[in-house]
């Protein structure tokens, strides 16, 4: 039987992250997310609101990535998986946790969450910034900057004699 552990996140952090680094000397950052639900309640007619909160996980170049642009209130997109882990609690009572193990992030919105400007573009033209796990962990070091906007590609020439490539 197949299974499949996916979780996809869309929220805003709740503090600053944290950033550590093993003793092999990968990256490892942490932080919260807050993703809400919205409904009117049935009996009373009023609107409801609920709020969870999410513990993500990041590790190698995609945490330190999170550490450098990442703050409290930022809006970012995670795909990753759920990962538990056991804890024994301040009443000695064992508890699990529930970690979201991200490998891919988006930021979302501006750099400073109100600004209309985020890497000199307004926020409405720019397109939000991509990172998976794959290509920062092959990534070389040194300070990472938002990707620059590109150069509309050249247009091709059309080909005349077109028909006569048709293989039918």
């Amino acid at each position: 039987m197949a299974s499949l552990n996916k979780v996809i996140l869309i929220g805003n952090l709740g503090r600053d992250p944290e950033m550590r680094y093993m003793p092999n000397g990968e990256a490892v950052c942490n932080f919260s997310i807050a993703t809400s639900e919205t409904w009117n309640d049935r009996q009373t007619g009023q609107r409801q609101e609920r709020t969870e909160w999410h513990n993500i996980t990041l590790y190698r170049r995609l945490a330190e990535v999170a550490g450098q642009y990442l703050r409290k209130g930022s809006s970012v997109y995670i795909d990753g998986r759920i990962q538990s882990r056991k804890y024994l609690g301040k009443d000695g009572i064992e508890r699990t946790a529930y970690d979201i193990i991200g490998n891919e992030m988006k930021m979302l919105g501006s750099r400073s969450g109100g600004s209309a400007e985020y890497g000199g573009a307004p926020a409405q033209q720019q397109s939000s910034h991509h990172m998976t796990a794959e290509k920062y962990a092959a990534a070389s070091g040194g300070v990472v900057t938002p990707p620059k906007r590109q150069a509309p590609a050249v247009p091709v020439a059309p080909v005349d004699d077109i028909e006569s490539d048709i293989p039918f």
